[in-house]
Order: structure tokens, then sequence, then C-alpha cells
């Protein structure tokens, strides 16, 4: 599965959003660990803005270092 098909959806203010709060990351440390900058990622929150394709690749690294959490966040947007 894939980030990039959440893309086209609105949902993913609210994927973020979640992914951030279950990593337990600050917007300012998930913007430096996805090398973009807070306010790319308060963009993306507030659904006024949506991930580049290089930190599309870095949340699914997240994702897969999180294992069955990160797949099951996945599966329950993609879903919907």
């Amino acid at each position: 599965m894939s980030v990039q098909k959440l893309l086209n959806q609105l949902q993913i203010s609210q994927f973020v959003r979640e992914l951030r709060a279950l990593t337990g990351l600050t917007q300012e440390q998930f913007a430096a660990r996805l090398g973009v900058t807070y306010s790319s990622v308060s963009r993306w929150e507030r659904g006024r803005g949506i991930p580049s394709p290089l930190a599309v690749q870095k949340i699914e690294g997240m994702l897969q270092q999180m294992g069955d959490r990160g797949q099951e966040l996945l599966a329950k947007y993609l879903a919907s």
C-alpha cells in the first residue's frame, strides 16, 4: 500500500496528524525527520497542501519502521 494513493483524498491532513501523534513527535520534530519545514507540516495538517514526492517516500519509510502499527494506520485511511 502507498501513501501516494492518499494524496488525491482530503484525508491526507487527518492521516498526517494521526501519524505524527502515533510517533509522539511535535510538528517541528516531524518536519525535521522528513526534511521539511514546520510550516509544511502545519499546512498538510490543515488541508492546505500535500506532501512532496520526497516527503511521501520518507513517510512511507516511517510507516515501514513502525511495522504493523504503520500498516494498520495506512490501511485505515485507504479503506475509507
